[in-house]
């Protein structure tokens, strides 16, 4: 195994402390509203978030490990993020990532993203990250990409007391899927177009999900 392999298998392994265990990717309130019940459901929510928002994401990590100029990319990260919720909290996941990586690898990108006036986007902290790494601009999509399916699921686990290899054979039966969505995003990027898949809904939650009484995660 390379260097660069293991780096990608540990920035992708879930131990690593980037805060996002305490987020649920939407999941929380689409389990509170009923859209989530089932593993099925589950399934179908993770591959459409995979589909719109992880596929932009993923374009904005690669961009970010291609050395992409970081202040346009927060930009474009702003302009395909209209809930304010999500911003914050792409915002606070981004912090966290920075937190982790000045144990890990280093580098003036980092301290660029550091020094953006409102905080680097996850996305964009990912990509600077990998490239830290050592890792290609198409391995920084593939781990934007996989996060966007593993966050929700591993929330799934916690709110509906779901079975964890059902779950986890959700995700690996979405693998592929997420190296296609991975591969795209990163040969746009390195064209100068980056996916601007949305989806509605998801913004819908991360602001309902503010109002929310009782609440397990952040996000």
């Amino acid at each position: 195994m390379s260097a660069s392999q293991a780096a990608a298998l540990l920035l992708a392994d879930g131990r690593l402390p980037t805060g996002g265990h305490a987020h649920s990717g939407g999941a929380e309130t689409a389990v509170a509203t009923g859209a989530i019940r089932t593993v099925q459901e589950l399934r179908e929510f993770c591959q459409g978030r995979l589909h719109t928002i992880g596929s932009t994401a993923a374009a904005l990590a690669a961009a970010a490990a291609h050395g992409a100029d970081l202040t346009d990319l927060e930009a474009e990260a702003d302009a395909r993020t209209p809930s304010p919720a999500l911003r914050a909290t792409s915002r606070r996941l981004g912090r966290q990532i920075l937190r982790t990586a000045r144990h890990l690898w280093w580098c003036k990108r980092l301290d660029a993203a550091a020094a953006l006036p409102h905080g680097p986007h996850h996305p964009v902290v990912v990509g600077c990250l990998a490239d830290a790494a050592g890792l290609a601009p198409r391995e920084a999509a593939r781990l934007a990409a996989v996060d966007s399916i593993t966050t929700p699921a591993a929330a799934a686990i916690r709110l509906l007391g779901l079975d964890p290899f059902q779950v986890h054979g959700v995700l690996a039966g979405l693998a592929s899927e997420a190296d296609a969505v991975a591969e795209e995003a990163a040969a746009g990027a390195a064209a100068g177009r980056l996916s601007s898949r949305a989806a509605p809904l998801l913004d819908f939650y991360a602001e309902q999900h503010h109002t929310m009484e009782v609440r397990l995660f952040a996000s």
